[in-house]
């Protein structure tokens, strides 16, 4: 059986046990009822997901898929592709922006080669990325698609494979992403498995003017138009419009989520990837946790069709997995609520008349 398949087989629903013994506990805080709101129903989903009544949350990694986009010759970023491999080597160095929020809450940085167009190989032999690499970047989805459906599977597999390979060593995973012209593939899989319409939820990436927006909009929908990607199918829709590292952060959920461990879905280029582990898994979005919501006009269609509710609305639209760092200091917390504070009778304190 394929590593796919067998994964698929291993994910199942958070434990209703666990819940219900995690919400009792939570009723009987020192506080007005559930005062703490969405936090406490972070704390339940996190006792669910785990099936621990002090759900582990320690240690921390955000992995950082990269890779690269043949769209991108269509004109769709206003940043050339070759800052794909200048971006992993800032993470490397610790100089990105998801670096020193990570060392703000302690998490590593694990970046993945999942198919960047340029050379890495100093860095893999260095042990300081990870390949997983599948081709060199997709080929232009604008004419054809963007990668083959067993390329498609086994940028799945890599991420699959990310995930047990920092099985034991890791607690809480966080979603990032690297690729330039990425957030075009990532508006074609949202406008496909939203059913939304491409201008409503196409933003402007990394900062393109009214003209870059619009011929990114005719991009996009000149790609639906010539790949006829199958909405139902979650794979036909990754290897016609999508990008090597969007499946790779399908696959690392949907690890994570066989794992029974949770994992923090940062922003727009990694929601979609969400959306392709949603479709081949509907259990994994139990083990998602929502870190924000991004600029990107989409990001709401998506998450909306996830059925999450951010963690945080800051108007963040970096990527990197930046806010999906930020919102691992709220997880933590929600494990604290549910493990350091007394109950009324452990405290002796009066409960309300």
């Amino acid at each position: 059986m394929s590593l796919l398949k067998e994964t698929l087989k291993q994910i199942e629903p958070q434990d209703t046990d666990s819940r219900a013994a995690a919400h009792a506990r939570l009723e009987q805080l020192t506080m007005p009822y559930w005062a703490l709101g969405r936090l406490m129903d972070l704390a339940e989903d996190l006792a669910g997901m785990t099936r621990s009544m002090h759900p582990p949350v320690a240690r921390k990694a955000v992995v950082v898929m990269a890779g690269d986009h043949g769209v991108a010759a269509s004109g769709v970023s206003q940043y050339p592709q070759e800052v794909t491999v200048q971006m992993v080597y800032n993470f490397v160095n610790g100089g990105a922006g998801c670096n020193a929020l990570a060392r703000q809450v302690g998490a590593k940085v694990v970046v993945v080669d999942a198919g960047v167009a340029g050379d890495l190989s100093a860095l893999v032999k260095d042990g300081k990325i990870i390949s997983k690499r599948i081709a060199p970047g997709t080929a232009n989805m604008h004419t054809g698609p963007a990668m083959s459906r067993e390329e498609a599977i086994r940028s799945v597999e890599a991420g699959i494979e990310v995930a047990l390979s920092l099985a034991d060593s890791i607690d809480v995973f966080a979603t990032g992403e690297m690729g330039i012209a990425n957030t075009t593939p990532s508006s074609a899989i949202v406008a496909v498995l939203t059913g939304s319409e491409v201008e409503k939820i196409t933003g402007r990436g990394t900062g393109i003017d009214d003209a870059g927006l619009q011929n990114k909009i005719a991009v996009i929908k000149e790609a639906l138009r010539v790949n006829k990607p199958d909405p139902t199918d979650a794979l036909d829709v990754l290897a016609k419009v999508g990008g090597f590292e969007i499946g790779a952060i399908a696959g690392l959920i949907l690890g994570v989520a066989a794992l029974k461990k949770p994992v923090i879905v940062d922003g727009f280029i990694t929601t979609a990837g969400a959306l392709i582990a949603q479709a081949l898994s509907p259990t994994s979005v139990q083990y998602m946790i929502a870190a924000h919501r991004s600029v990107e006009p989409g990001h709401r269609a998506a998450q909306e069709k996830l059925g999450k509710e951010p963690l945080l609305d800051l108007n963040l639209r970096l990527g990197e997995g930046t806010g999906a760092v930020l919102a691992m200091n709220l997880v933590e917390a929600s494990a604290r609520v549910l493990t350091d504070v007394a109950t009324f009778a452990e405290a002796s304190v009066s409960t309300a008349h």
